[in-house]
């Protein structure tokens, strides 16, 4: 069973994001904050993280570039609100994420694209 960490803190989204990948079988893990994220990645191993880029206390690009630093293997992928913002999304590549979706977002959009991460 693959494990997801999901960092996100938007009660809402967590539970769309966790019951519809829980429906594709992974096992996923929620946490709310930076700080949570960060102790997360030191202390598991994760197939794939899941962050949002506006998160408390650590934001998503100091997620990505710990978790790159611990595990440059592990895949991530960015949702969040900041689409439109072009320098945030170009950050979040050269930090070597692996895709960037949108809010609001398709559940079934996010699980395919995950499904293509993780083969």
């Amino acid at each position: 069973m693959k494990k997801i960490l999901v960092i996100e803190d938007d009660a809402l989204i967590s539970s769309l994001v966790q019951f519809r990948l829980n429906k594709e079988g992974y096992h996923i893990v929620l946490v709310q904050d930076g700080n949570a994220g960060i102790r997360e990645i030191e202390e598991n191993e994760y197939d794939l993280i899941i962050t949002d880029v506006m998160i408390p206390f650590k934001s998503g690009l100091e997620i990505i570039h710990f978790a790159k630093k611990m595990r440059p293997e592990t895949p991530i992928i960015v949702l969040s609100a900041l689409g439109d913002e072009e320098r945030t999304v170009i950050e979040a590549f050269h930090l070597g994420v692996t895709d960037f979706i949108s809010k609001p977002f398709n559940p079934n959009e996010l699980a395919i694209r995950i499904k293509r991460v993780l083969t």
